[in-house]
């Protein structure tokens, strides 16, 4: 459905809402295709669950819309009211592409690369943040439950617990969160903690990253209690683990249609029908490892330990922040390793690492997925890495290999991936020539186990569960 534009904000008469997620973005975006005033609905499973959610119980997203001119934003979407917070330009590169992503994402990604300390980014944050939080204020019924989701807004949960005590606050990290060591570094530390200290119940992907954040609260705060509940000024703030999933029905279905699946075969054709094709899918980004997994391949090709003829690599890289020049460089020099690798090694009209720098349409991932006989997702960090699990749901037969990271939160689900070391070099090659090796039994076995995991529930279960676990709390 596409959505209609109504207003840049919704009417003052308006009813408030019982449900309010707060969100970075909203989820529809400007769509160039359909003129100055179209949109499109944002890709992925999580807005589909939090539609979902948001249908069934009086609800209003709260996010901003992706640009900085002014411009109709839709007042609904798919039946839920939408409410658009404006970023400038200033703020944009200050809040986002700066405190948001050249200070908190690296920090909490381990600092792959080192995080940049600034106090007018920081300012522009905490402003930001308070923006967010007055339009919850406004627009949250009494009593209301109120989802706030990322690290770009950790600071709105104890903003609105300041002005509305009446809410039920819940908070949803998606990346993960770092130990004591490295947040340490952040000089607004103690703002952080305790800005998601508002939250009746803050959630992570992981176990770890839900105890890092017990362990700084009692640390850096009044906080006490254990990892899994802390008393802080009077009330109760649970933590705990809820691991997102992928759109299990969607990807499903869609690797069972027979249009898909033929173009599965299709590009297998337009490969050279090699006999095992590789596969990689990222946003481009530097903890995502693409070029350490480029350098590994070429030196399986330099061993002879795969064949440029009968074993092939795709590799898709989503664009990602094109604005910030630090993902400007990460795409110039992967496209360097990538061109210096199939220099090396690849024929005439056939290239070894077949290399796309797009975003790609829902049935052609899928077809990708289905096509691909080894699917390679070694991040150096990552909260969860939904790619892993949407590969292993689209592998109904059985057949297909994942070689996944340590460090991707999928990790700790997805036991019956070939689970490597990013870091390694060695470790990657060997886990590559283990998984195209494998034999059909093996193969099968350990889809099997992944499947079993994967299987279990979808994105709709994981939204619930949350909520369920924050209306208890």
């Amino acid at each position: 459905m596409t959505p209609r534009p109504d207003a840049v904000t919704p009417p003052v008469d308006e009813p408030r809402a019982s449900l309010v997620v707060v969100a970075n973005r909203l989820p529809v975006q400007p769509d160039a295709e359909a003129g100055v005033n179209g949109w499109r609905p944002s890709p992925g499973g999580l807005v589909s669950a939090l539609t979902s959610v948001l249908q069934r119980g009086n609800g209003l997203w709260i996010g901003w819309p992706g640009t900085s001119q002014h411009r109709h934003v839709p007042a609904h979407y798919e039946g839920i009211r939408l409410r658009p917070v404006p970023i400038s330009a200033d703020e944009y590169e200050t809040f986002y592409l700066g405190f948001s992503n050249a200070t908190l994402w690296p920090l909490y990604h381990d600092a792959i690369r080192p995080p940049a300390f600034h106090r007018t980014w920081w300012q522009s944050y905490a402003r930001v943040n308070r923006r967010f939080a007055d339009a919850v204020t406004e627009a949250a019924a009494p009593g209301a439950t109120v989802w706030v989701h990322d690290y770009q807004l950790q600071l709105v949960p104890r903003m609105v617990r300041e002005r509305r005590p009446d809410v039920r606050l819940g908070f949803f990290m998606h990346i993960p969160f770092p130990p004591l060591e490295l947040f340490n570094q952040l000089p607004w530390r103690r703002e952080i903690v305790e800005g998601l200290l508002g939250a009746d119940l803050v959630g992570f992907q992981t176990r770890q990253s839900a105890a890092n954040f017990s362990r700084l609260a009692r640390r850096l705060t009044t906080a006490d209690g254990t990892d899994a509940l802390v008393q802080y000024e009077g009330r109760r703030v649970r933590t705990g683990a809820f691991p997102i999933t992928a759109d299990v029905a969607r990807f499903a279905a869609a690797a069972q249609d027979p249009a898909v699946r033929a173009r599965a075969k299709e590009i297998r054709q337009d490969l050279g029908d090699p006999e095992v094709i590789l596969l990689g899918v990222d946003r481009l980004d530097y903890t995502k490892g693409i070029q350490q997994r480029a350098k590994a391949l070429a030196e399986l090709y330099a061993d002879h330990s795969l064949d440029p003829e009968h074993h092939v690599m795709v590799q898709i890289a989503v664009p990602s922040r094109e604005s910030d020049a630090h993902y400007e460089r990460e795409r110039h020099e992967l496209e360097q390793v990538v061109s210096q690798v199939n220099g090396d090694y690849g024929l005439v009209g056939r290239p070894v690492i077949h290399y796309l720098h797009q975003n790609m349409p829902f049935d052609e991932l899928v077809a990708l997925y289905l096509a691909a006989d080894v699917m390679l997702v070694t991040p150096f960090r990552d909260g969860m890495n939904l790619v892993a699990k949407e590969y292993v749901t689209c592998r109904t037969d059985l057949t297909g290999r994942l070689i996944l990271s340590e460090f991707a939160g999928a990790a700790t689900e997805l036991r019956g991936a070939f689970i490597v070391n990013p870091h390694d070099l060695e470790g990657v090659k060997e886990a590559i020539r283990s998984a195209v090796r494998a034999g059909p039994r093996e193969t099968r076995e350990r889809m099997a186990r992944l499947r079993r995991q994967t299987m279990r529930r979808d994105v709709y279960d994981w939204a619930t569960t949350f909520l369920g676990a924050l209306e208890s709390t």
